[in-house]
């Protein structure tokens, strides 16, 4: 199991730390959010991904190498369809004896997930979509910032081995809690920090989580994370899931902003 003592900080969406030499990208950097496809229309085929950036110090990666990119890849499977396996994950399945569940959003999901997946005792971590006012929301949707979800993780995790409170050392230091609705080249709602509690015992938890973060004075400024009680949550799309394992060779992104997080943290 990883201990928070033995973690760097980071932040999703960029390819440096945050604070300190892994600040966000250069405004410039950052692309336009891409806009949700006309209803009805076909999705459109995805652009030829950028040859990709080697991470260095100085050499940030582009935006168009993350949201474009994420686009791209997902395009063919964003279609507004809701398979069995989806319907029945959104329904509710039951936690098994002895498990808990913990809802958390730091920015890009699939940062969260790969990160939080590797921690011993976290048995099952799937990506979605939670604290908005749509149904069964799509990604397209999620992006428009209108619909006031998060992108999240559900974590199912064995208490005998790994608390919520270890869960929450990792969850601070894999992202930064201190910026308002964003993540490094990742802008807007949906990438705010967030911790969604399943019970009165995890709501005081992660409130006294973060008065130890800001008591710590790991980061200059204090947490703006959002806590609130869980809703419902919405499964993303299934090439969501386990994004990183799938994509890492192929996607840019992943080399540049997953990978190397994952070093950081001495997961990889």
């Amino acid at each position: 199991m990883v201990m928070a003592s033995a973690l760097l900080l980071t932040s999703c969406g960029d390819g440096e730390v945050a604070p300190g030499p892994d600040a966000a990208p250069d405004k410039e950097l950052v692309s336009p959010e891409p806009a949700p496809p006309a209803p009805g229309n076909v999705a459109p085929e995805a652009p030829a991904q950028k040859a990709p950036v080697a991470p260095a110090v100085e050499a940030k990666p582009r935006a168009s190498e993350s949201k474009e990119t994420k686009e791209a890849d997902g395009a063919a499977a964003a279609a507004d369809v809701i398979s069995p396996e989806k319907k029945q994950m959104e329904e509710g399945k039951p936690v098994a004896v002895g498990k808990e569940v913990a809802t958390l959003g730091g920015g890009c999901f699939w940062c969260t997930e790969a990160v939080i997946e590797r921690l011993e005792g976290v048995t099952d971590v799937v990506s979605g979509y939670m604290g908005g006012h749509v149904e069964h929301p799509t990604y397209e949707q999620i992006c428009t910032k209108t619909t006031g979800h998060a992108e999240v993780i559900e974590v199912t995790f064995d208490p005998k081995i790994i608390s919520f409170e270890e869960i929450l050392d990792v969850f601070w230091q894999a992202h930064d809690p201190t910026t308002l609705n964003q993540q490094g080249a990742d802008k807007g709602p949906q990438y705010r920090s967030v911790i969604f509690y399943h019970s009165p015992e995890q709501r005081n938890i992660a409130m006294q989580s973060m008065k130890k973060l800001n008591e710590s004075g790991v980061y200059p400024d204090p947490a703006v994370t959002e806590i609130s009680e869980a809703a419902k949550f919405w499964v993303a799309e299934e090439y969501h899931q386990n994004y990183y394992v799938q994509n890492k060779d192929t996607n840019p992104y992943c080399r540049v902003v997953i990978s190397p997080k994952l070093k950081k943290l001495g997961m990889e």
